[in-house]
């Protein structure tokens, strides 16, 4: 049977929950997509939300309030396989608590970064999650000044609506450097990321630094960019040097994949002839051929720690910010290999 009301006025959250029978709170994370609403329920609410095509009124609802319901994400770009699960992530975590998501990505761009910070300022945003290196911490100070709370990836001491996630490459460098030792390789080059790049910088160190304390030389290192076109550039820049690298350490599994491209374009088998490991375990990892030795990052659970480092901020009195930890591990897959007979320790 239709819902009568008022054509002229639109209906409103306390409507649909009282016609459900459920808490105003209830319908928020229903219409967030919250997973820990019964099924029942949600079906009850939806129902009614439809019969009154019910619409949530963000401008009436910041009004009330005097708070707007937006967090912010802001990454390097959409395209980027490194940023999905952390956009699901920190998505599942703000709408389980009946909060929205606004989505900014700076395309490495100095003006689009300015234009980004403006956006955000502009929106009343509650907080904002930076997960990219290409927005430095020192950009960042109109958001702070503005009362917005910002969580960053990598990027220093944590203070007054500052929070900071520590993602430990170092460890699952560590393994990967014992794993490529015990295969008996001796000739290792690095791929690094962008020299620009602070994250890229920290592991490109970690690499050469692990290797070193291993007796091996890191010869040679190559910048890249994060792109399959760049890793296949790198690598041929290796090509022509003196001595092949037995085994072959990307800033990146996209930089590996390009890398693996141009090996078997030329001739050189993976991982009989060349090992190949990457960084990240992104989704398209274990689909390589052959599938991909890597360093996994956990980036769903980045981005949910990097809401709940937001919203645990904000909760707080003095909004005082504070370190979080994410370790990373080996990934063992096809792409590694004993060094070839002649070139073993």
């Amino acid at each position: 049977m239709p819902v009568e009301r008022n054509r002229h006025s639109a209906p409103t959250m306390g409507e649909v929950a009282r016609r459900a029978g459920v808490s105003k709170a209830t319908v928020s994370r229903v219409l967030g997509q919250s997973q820990s609403i019964a099924p029942e329920t949600r079906r009850r609410v939806l129902d009614v939300v439809r019969q009154l095509k019910y619409y949530k009124n963000v401008h009436a609802r910041r009004l009330a309030t005097g708070r707007s319901d937006l967090f912010a994400l802001v990454i390097s770009e959409i395209t980027n396989p490194f940023f999905p699960e952390i956009i699901r992530g920190f998505q599942a975590e703000a709408w389980e608590r009946g909060f929205d998501v606004l989505l900014c990505n700076t395309e490495y761009s100095s003006q689009r970064t300015e234009s980004v910070i403006r956006k955000l300022i502009e929106s009343d945003v509650r907080g904002v999650a930076i997960a990219t290196s290409s927005l430095r911490k020192e950009e960042t100070g109109d958001l702070i000044k503005a009362g917005i709370g910002v969580v960053f990836l990598n990027l220093g001491q944590p203070g007054t609506l500052v929070s900071n996630i520590a993602v430990d490459y170092e460890r699952g460098i560590t393994q990967a450097i014992e794993h490529v030792v015990r295969l008996g390789h001796r000739r290792v080059a690095v791929i690094s990321g962008p020299q620009d790049n602070q994250t890229a910088m920290t592991i490109a160190d970690a690499l050469i630094a692990g290797l070193k304390k291993n007796g091996l030389s890191s010869y040679p290192v190559t910048p890249s960019d994060y792109r399959v076109d760049a890793g296949a550039a790198a690598v041929r820049a290796i090509l022509s040097t003196p001595k092949m690298p037995t085994a072959i350490f990307c800033g990146s599994d996209i930089i590996a994949m390009g890398a693996m491209s141009v090996l078997e374009e030329v001739g050189f088998r993976v991982p009989e002839d060349v090992s190949v490991i990457g960084i990240d375990d992104i989704s398209f990892a274990f689909l390589a051929r052959p599938p991909l030795t890597t360093i996994r990052v956990p980036r769903e659970q980045l981005g949910r720690t990097a809401f709940r480092a937001l919203d645990r901020m904000l909760k707080l009195k003095r909004h005082k910010g504070d370190n979080y930890y994410l370790a990373t591990e080996l990934v063992v897959r096809r792409s590694t290999a004993p060094a070839p007979t002649g070139v073993r320790k």
